[in-house]
């Protein structure tokens, strides 16, 4: 029997409504990719596959409210640093663990504000009760630089594990997770892919990066990306929360239209 993997890669706050929209489009021509055996999520892509996971219907999941309100805290990037950890990452002489380690020191004194906060926006907007089946998060210890992959048997919260996935260096503190603190799993890889590789149909959705990495995915896989009218939706800044509905219905005729090849 073949089993299948939805991989959710990192977007910032455009690539979960994109990531939505794809799967709602989908969904609508009869193409549900959230069935699949294993659904894995980086950063932005651990939100999408919390919901999808714990919802089944992918228009329930897309119906949570994205905006950032009163309620939550406000972002304060630290630039400096964060230009140090960007270049970093593009730094292809480095050895990776090495440039994980060295972009989780930054990220660690980073002024950025804490990070209780943002877990407590992470859980409104995560009305979920225990550790989805199926679901996979990423992670990278910012201490150690040691990537990790959290699943039900992990034995870690849900919320502060999908908060921690998506904690952009120097843009979103580090957040703690039973003992350490951990970093966005975009700085490992843009998706994660690999560890989906034992399955038999991987279907990967790659929407805008922050952190401008990119995989060298198997050709095995099947790579989803933003079509034009769904890049310009999303526009030149993914945090931008205002774009959520276009964002969201340009990614729904995208959808849509890729159903049939699919």
């Amino acid at each position: 029997m073949q089993r299948s993997a939805l991989v959710l890669g990192a977007g910032g706050i455009t690539g979960v409504a994109w990531q939505l929209g794809i799967l709602v489009g989908l969904h609508d021509r009869g193409v549900d990719l959230g069935r699949a055996d294993l659904i894995l999520g980086t950063s932005a892509g651990a939100m999408t596959g919390a919901l999808v996971a714990a919802f089944g219907d992918p228009r329930a999941a897309a119906a949570i409210e994205a905006p950032l309100g009163p309620g939550d805290p406000p972002i304060n990037a630290d630039w400096d640093r964060g230009m140090v950890a960007f270049g970093l990452l593009q730094d292809e002489s480095l050895d990776p663990g090495e440039m994980r380690r060295r972009i989780g020191e930054i990220a660690l004194v980073a002024e950025v504000g804490p990070p209780e906060p943002w877990v407590a926006a992470f859980g409104r907007r995560l009305p979920i009760e225990g550790w989805p089946a199926r679901l996979v998060v990423t992670a990278v210890d910012a201490a150690s630089g040691e990537p990790v992959a959290w699943d039900e048997h992990s034995g870690v919260p849900l919320v502060p594990a999908v908060a921690a996935s998506c904690a952009v260096p120097c843009i979103f503190p580090p957040v703690p997770v039973n003992g350490s603190r951990y970093m966005d799993g975009g700085v490992r890889s843009r998706t994660n892919a690999d560890l989906a590789a034992e399955y038999d149909k991987v279907y990967v959705l790659a929407p805008r990066m922050p952190l401008l990495q990119r995989d060298a995915l198997d050709q095995r896989f099947a790579l989803i990306e933003p079509d034009d009218a769904a890049m310009e939706a999303i526009g030149g800044n993914v945090f931008d929360a205002g774009r959520w509905v276009p964002v969201l219905a340009a990614a729904e005729r995208q959808g849509r239209e890729l159903a049939m090849a699919l």
